[in-house]
Order: structure tokens, then C-alpha cells, then sequence
């Protein structure tokens, strides 16, 4: 997509080791960048139209996700996502029971931000349209979404004065789709693994002061 230098600016290509039957490597740009906050607005709106394009075209259950850093789970250090279709609802989504309680943060162009009450990690922030829709690969506005997710990718890395921070990001559709943000600052341990109890060191309150004047 796109009429880059190199005649794209966002492709997409088979994942040569997928872990699923059928995973794909959304890439955000012919030029070396780490990390999504550093993608202009107009990539930003190709990365959404690649997500939808490609769920479109394929068909059945589709999650996008986002791995920023080798703490999180990235393997490359070219900012890229990844196309995943999966043979049943992911079980994370399945569990959800309509959005959580967040303390806002901000709003725009149709979407908002919040940190969840009940935050599993330090800056955890959910993304979602101001009026509740069941799909993000259809919807108009998963750009201004993932736009809203680079700005909030680049207070991170102000408030942690480091680039790239590790982190993951996914959507999950359901009664209200939205995109998560999940900031991998602190490890996760038994307890958390475990059991499912996190430790947060940091108070949704002041995570969402903090990213609000970043």
C-alpha cells in the first residue's frame, strides 16, 4: 500500500514461521523504525487499511497484535504487526464482559483512552470508539484508534525516557472492540501467572495523570 521511494509504504507478506496455519507480518514502512510511535499519521492510516483489507480478503477469525521490543516478544527490530487467524474466538475476548471501568484519559476523533481501573500493569490503557461497535476491522475508525496508540506509545517513551519501550498491543472485537495497550515495564511473575493476581506498582489515577501530561 501506499507509493513510497521503494514503490510501497506499508506491505504485507507471509509469516515464514507462523506459529497458527495462517499468520501474516503487516510492515510499517520500507525505512528502519522501531517503533510504532515513530509512524506518521498517514502509515498509521495504511497500517488500518492493511488489517482490514487483509481480514476481508481472508475471511474467518482475525486478530491483529503488536509486539514492540525483545521483552515483549518481538523478533525483529523493524516495526511490523501480525495477522493471526484463528480456528475459534480467542479465549481472552471470550472472557470479557463488556469493557472495563477506566479513569479517562483522553479523547478524539471519535475514539477514547482510559487506564483500567483494575490496570495489570503499570500504564495498561484500553483504546475503543466512543459509541460502542462490535467490529474493529470494519469499522471507520480504527485509524484515528491506532493514531491515538502512537501518541500514547510516544508519552511512554517520555515518561520512561527510553525508545522503544517493550510492549504489546491487540484488538478484540466483541459488544465494544478495542484496542489494548500493554506495556511490558515490569515482569511478570507466579503470582501473575499463576494465579492471575498482578502486582502494579503504578495507580491507574497516576498512569493516566502521567500519560495525560506527557
Amino acid at each position: 500500500l501506499g507509493d513510497g521511494p521503494t514503490g510501497w509504504n506499508v506491505r504485507v507478506v507471509p509469516n515464514l514461521y507462523p506459529a497458527l496455519e495462517r499468520q501474516e507480518v503487516v510492515i510499517h514502512g520500507p525505512d528502519h523504525v522501531r517503533s510504532v510511535g515513530e509512524l506518521s499519521d498517514g502509515t498509521l492510516d495504511l497500517v488500518a487499511e492493511a488489517w482490514q483489507r487483509r481480514a476481508r480478503d481472508v475471511g474467518g477469525r482475525c486478530i491483529p497484535i503488536h509486539n514492540e521490543g525483545y521483552e515483549a516478544g518481538a523478533s525483529l527490530p523493524h516495526s511490523h504487526s501480525q495477522l493471526a487467524w484463528l480456528p475459534a474466538p480467542p479465549p481472552a475476548a471470550v472472557a470479557e464482559r463488556g469493557l472495563p471501568e477506566v479513569v479517562r484519559l483522553l479523547e478524539r476523533d471519535g475514539v477514547t483512552a482510559g487506564c483500567p481501573v483494575a490496570s495489570r500493569v503499570p500504564y495498561e490503557v484500553l483504546i475503543a470508539p466512543v459509541r460502542a461497535e462490535p467490529e474493529g476491522l470494519r469499522s471507520e475508525l480504527l485509524a484515528p484508534a491506532l493514531r491515538l496508540l502512537a501518541e500514547l506509545v510516544r508519552r511512554l517513551q517520555q515518561i520512561r525516557n527510553e525508545t522503544p519501550v517493550p510492549l504489546n498491543a491487540w484488538l478484540h472485537d466483541g459488544p465494544h472492540w478495542h484496542l489494548e495497550l500493554f506495556p511490558r515495564t515490569t515482569r511478570l511473575a507466579g503470582l501473575e501467572l499463576g494465579a492471575g493476581v498482578y502486582v502494579n506498582p503504578v495507580a491507574p489515577e497516576q498512569a493516566a495523570a502521567e500519560l495525560g501530561g506527557a
